[in-house]
């Protein structure tokens, strides 16, 4: 990633020079004739340079954190804006559907993606595939133009380009008083696509490393079920009800992927417990329950070095800390503990106690419902506790009975 974003700040250098030139060539050739527009392309570089100064943070030092549909919608609103355009869309190339998929446009249309064009389908299509960009004065009498509605503004349909390979296309329609599409805006447009482009591209490294990650943690977190005969597709389990409470306690999308994620690999420390203390079917002893509470500390340095599983591993660290301080590894106590840990602590004692374990049958749902009430406030969050709750009577009464 640091390689990456280094080719990205040499670009937007090259960029900027590039365009210096251009001003600097336009103004020596024509300064009295062309002093007025002059002016207007000064503002209009200033406005590209502080407009690709923020997608630049946006998308790069918080990747990871913003998806391609959230980085595409500030790209769009940044051309429409940079153009006076008031309508337009991104479309990107998926490989695995074998065509373009919009993943922003204004305005929204809160409808489901309908419209898939394979390479050479449409004007963007055929932007795409030529890997070159196209402009038509009124699309309504083009019959490449593929749209529900009768547009007759320009259209111009950019490609998004990484080293002359095209990944997506930026499509705008210059409505209303838009600028034209033609002299430095269009070379302006070009930046901004140009600069965008690598931003996607990093952001889809950065998934394919994520996923690479994760796929990776999933294997071990599934070795761990197995090592521990009683907890089989514990992991699986987790992680579907902390999808569930997120969701009900509101949480933002991006702590909610870190909550599922730490649901899934809360136990991955126990990989490196003996599995006779896992499946031991008495009590521990003082000196094998000490062991038994390494395994956070012991998940934690297993995620950690894995940059965007940060704030995960904390979570994983503090699954064990009891919410009145009574917890370990360091004994944190209310909010202090990260409300990840706090979601799946209550996930894991629900699971601990309706399934069997080496020393007990699993316990009724109405015991494990009185245990988690009696712990609320003590070793549980009561907030969380209660949206637990909530959820399980719910669900419960939408099961079927049986006659």
């Amino acid at each position: 990633m640091i390689l990456e974003s280094v080719l990205l700040a040499l670009a937007f250098l090259l960029s900027f020079f590039t365009l210096m030139r251009f001003f600097s060539r336009a103004s020596s050739e024509t300064p009295t004739k062309n002093e007025k527009s002059g002016e207007v392309g000064w503002e209009k570089l200033d406005e590209l340079l502080d407009t690709l100064s923020a997608l630049q943070d946006q998308g790069v030092s918080y990747s990871g954190l913003v998806s391609k549909e959230e980085f595409g919608k500030a790209v769009l609103e940044a051309a429409c804006r940079l153009m006076n355009c008031e309508r337009g869309s991104i479309m990107l190339w998926e490989e695995n559907g074998g065509h373009l998929r919009i993943v922003a446009a204004i305005p929204e249309t809160g409808k489901a993606q309908t419209l898939f064009l394979k390479p050479g389908e449409g004007i963007a299509g055929e932007a795409f595939s030529k890997a070159q960009t196209i402009f038509i004065e009124d699309p309504s009498v083009d019959p490449r133009y593929l749209s529900a509605q009768n547009h007759t503004h320009p259209f111009l349909s950019m490609p998004l380009l990484i080293q002359s390979k095209p990944i997506g296309v930026l499509n705008l329609h210059a409505t209303g008083n838009a600028a034209p599409f033609k002299d430095h805006n269009a070379k302006f447009l070009k930046i901004l696509a140009s600069e965008a482009a690598i931003t996607f591209h990093n952001l889809e490294l950065f998934e394919r490393l994520e996923t690479f990650y994760l796929e990776m943690v999933k294997t071990l977190a599934r070795a761990v079920d197995s090592k521990d005969h009683y907890t089989h597709e514990h992991s699986d389990r987790a992680n579907a009800r902390a999808k569930r409470l997120a969701k009900a306690l509101d949480l933002d999308p991006t702590y909610t992927r870190y909550v599922e994620y730490a649901a899934l690999l809360h136990d991955i420390g126990k990989i490196g417990i003996d599995e006779s203390i896992l499946n031991k079917p008495g009590k521990l002893t003082a000196e094998e329950y000490e062991e038994m509470k390494k395994h956070p500390l012991i998940g934690h340095q297993i995620l950690a070095p894995v940059k965007f599983l940060g704030p995960v591993a904390q979570m994983v660290l503090h699954h064990q800390e009891w919410y009145d301080g009574r917890g370990y590894p360091n004994g944190l106590k209310g909010e202090k503990i990260p409300l990840g840990s706090r979601i799946v602590a209550v996930i894991d004692a629900w699971d601990a106690m309706t399934s069997d374990r080496p020393y007990r049958k699993a316990l009724g749902r109405e015991k494990a419902i009185s245990e988690l009430q009696k712990g609320s406030g003590t070793q549980f969050d009561p907030v969380v506790v209660e949206a637990f709750l909530k959820i399980e009577v719910e669900e419960n009464a939408s099961l079927p009975r049986s006659s």
